[in-house]
């Protein structure tokens, strides 16, 4: 019976063809709720007569009632006004409200004491009898907070049945303050699109204890078990505690069980642009190979980059970019933002001028190979630290393009370490990779023909006994999220609808966030004493086909039933795994964990010198074969892999690269 009266309670007051429909009424004014608690004063005092006459005819007749009425009401709506009882928004009533109406209520009461005592002494009789302004008071508090109560309520029911409103059933993963604040703000939220049923801890607690009126359950380790009791559909993460083996095992259980995963940021972060259950979104593959923060030592970086010249060179590419945002936090001198590409580096700009609008900075369209144009820049700003990311880095297109590799990653770095010590510039960060490592292919073997040559400058120098450029390269993996990176692949992907393509079943990549790589540049660049490869610690490989299938899963999709996976074969040039160091290389601890000190083999300046003027002549005749050639006697340990120059490899073996001449 219970359930065909909440159906019809919801055809007449929800249904989509009514105008009673609820979701409709956004707020009542200020003044109509102004004028309702009036009335219910009013009514509070008919009903305190009526309780008197019932009582005792002993009745003080200074005023009669109607006058006796007036003076309540007045006074009412006097502390009504100030302690402004009205101004709220009724269905979002909080304790602070509440509060309000028993101060206004109180307030006026004693009031009437006082106006009570000045009579008495004045004309000596009373006009109202204390236990009639007590029944009052009483009254009058109640009507006024259960109009309240019963609003939201009703509000709060309305909500729950609008048909057309698809809930899903959630639970909080955590039982903090922060937890709490999610639950609740996306209860309150309309149009409404988590229903929370219940919160998860992995804290022992009295199975009694309920929060938000809704149970408070310990999770083990299969969390889908409790969610399952708790009939809902998803998890929503809260906490920030969670280590990322810790959040795999959570979400690869929950998962498996079809239950959706969501992740929340800390309340303290959410901004007013978005609607709160916008700003709970599905779980992101990038949340489960986050790793714990970085400490990091900041005042090595505030005496290398405050009141400093610095210039970063691809200052709009993904690592660039986010080394401008994080040097413009130490406050230098000036910032120079290098960069050939037009449209993003005027996004740079945009967001410069919005984030930091004190900072002194320039941008600067510029290739790094082109000599001329560098030196003017020199010649213009006394620079202090450079912070080297320019290049090109995408591996099948520099195995087509090999003279454009040259020219960017080889001479464009060599024109820069070249500049930075005929100008006397303090520091020379260079970012690398650990496809220089062993390179089996173009890209690779260009960066690692640049970390020869800034290596072995530094070290040419020292050894005359001068003043030098400080010269350091920095080696790590792959990015999140960076342009062309895995990631951002797979997910356009999976949006269309697949396939989400992998080249082989087997490879594996290191990976680390933009953020965290950045940050390690500039302590690897602070710490640096000039010559040294730092090579990051880039925690535990992950297996490719293994985040295709964590990233088709977190999308809500089964792998090869919605979504299918696809094997294209290995690309040119690419290996099935990448190392950060080579055969020969040892390491050295520094005082940050993360980052170590790679002894590799230091090569006559030179000698190094000449054979890279050698690889650049040969890259200006734009013939792919004969520079590829230059590059290997260059770097004998560049072995070419699923690629057209393998057949080069042959030749060198018979130490016959002449033939190529032919």
């Amino acid at each position: 019976m219970g359930k065909k009266v909440n159906r019809l309670i919801k055809k007449i007051l929800s249904g989509p063809e009514n105008s009673l429909n609820l979701r409709n009424i956004k707020y009542l004014p200020r003044w109509a709720v102004f004028l309702i608690d009036i009335v219910l004063v009013a009514i509070s005092s008919v009903f305190t007569v009526l309780i008197l006459l019932d009582l005792t005819t002993n009745i003080y007749s200074l005023l009669d009632l109607a006058d006796k009425g007036a003076i309540v009401l007045a006074v009412n709506i006097f502390y009504f006004y100030i302690f402004k009882t009205y101004a709220g928004i009724i269905r979002y009533s909080s304790n602070i409200d509440a509060l309000k109406l028993l101060l206004a209520t109180l307030s006026s009461f004693f009031t009437l004491l006082i106006i009570n005592l000045i009579t008495s002494l004045v004309v000596g009789q009373k006009i109202f009898l204390f236990g009639a302004l007590l029944i009052n008071l009483w009254i009058s508090f109640s009507l006024l907070f259960l109009f309240r109560l019963a609003v939201k309520q009703i509000y709060e029911y309305f909500k729950f049945v609008q048909k057309d409103e698809n809930l899903i059933k959630a639970v909080i993963l955590g039982a903090d303050e922060n937890a709490i604040s999610i639950a609740g703000a996306l209860d309150i939220e309309h149009p409404r699109r988590f229903r929370v049923v219940g919160f998860l801890t992995n804290k022992d607690h009295n199975k009694s204890i309920r929060l938000l009126d809704k149970p408070v359950l310990k999770h083990g380790k299969f969390v889908h078990e409790e969610v399952k009791a708790l009939e809902a559909d998803a998890v929503i993460f809260s906490e920030s505690n969670f280590s990322a083996e810790e959040k795999f095992k959570i979400v690869e259980n929950c998962l498996e069980h079809g239950v959706s995963v969501y992740n929340a940021p800390l309340v303290s972060t959410w901004g007013e642009d978005k609607p709160i259950a916008q700003k709970v979104k599905s779980l992101q593959i990038e949340d489960l190979l986050d790793r714990e923060p970085i400490q990091l030592d900041v005042q090595n970086k505030i005496d290398q980059l405050t009141g400093k010249t610095i210039l970063v060179t691809g200052g709009a590419g993904s690592i660039g970019r986010e080394i401008v945002r994080q040097v413009a936090e130490y406050n230098p001198a000036k910032l120079i933002i290098l960069d050939q590409a037009e449209t993003p580096l005027h996004n740079v700009q945009l967001e410069i001028e919005a984030k930091f609008p004190d900072l002194v900075y320039k941008c600067i369209i510029c290739d790094v190979g082109n000599n001329r144009r560098l030196e003017l820049m020199f010649q213009n700003n006394n620079i202090d630290v450079i912070y080297h990311a320019a290049a090109y880095k995408h591996v099948p297109l520099m195995e087509e393009n090999p003279h454009e590799a040259i020219f960017v990653n080889i001479r464009g770095t060599k024109n820069l370490a070249d500049l930075a010590l005929k100008y006397g510039a303090g520091h020379f960060v260079m970012i690398s990779t650990d496809k220089a490592v062993n390179p089996s292919n173009v890209m690779g073997a260009s960066k690692r023909a640049a970390e020869m040559y800034v290596q072995s400058l530094y070290h040419s120098q020292k050894m005359k006994g001068v003043e030098t450029t400080k010269f350091i390269t920095t080696r790590f993996g792959n990015v999140l999220g960076s342009n062309g990176s895995v990631v951002p692949l797979f997910k356009k992907q999976i949006e269309k609808g697949g396939p989400v393509t992998i080249t082989h079943p087997g490879i594996i990549r290191y990976f680390m966030t933009i953020p965290e790589a950045c940050q390690l540049v500039l302590e690897a660049g602070a710490m640096g004493k000039g010559g040294e490869i730092f090579v990051f610690d880039m925690g535990e490989p992950v297996k490719i086909m293994d985040l295709a299938i964590k990233m088709i899963k977190l999308a809500g999709y089964e792998p090869n039933k919605h979504i299918k996976i696809k094997i294209t074969g290995l690309r040119p040039g690419e290996k099935l795994y990448e190392e950060l160091l080579n055969d020969e290389c040892k390491t050295l601890p520094t005082h940050h964990k993360k980052i170590m000190i790679g002894q590799d083999v230091v090569r006559d300046y030179e000698a190094i010198n000449e054979k890279i003027n050698k690889v650049i002549k040969s890259a200006n005749k734009l013939k792919s074969d004969k520079v590829v050639a230059k590059l290997k006697d260059l770097i004998p340990e560049f072995i070419s892999n699923n690629s057209s120059f393998q057949k080069l490899d042959k030749v060198l073996e018979n130490k016959n690269p002449e033939n190529l001449h032919q």
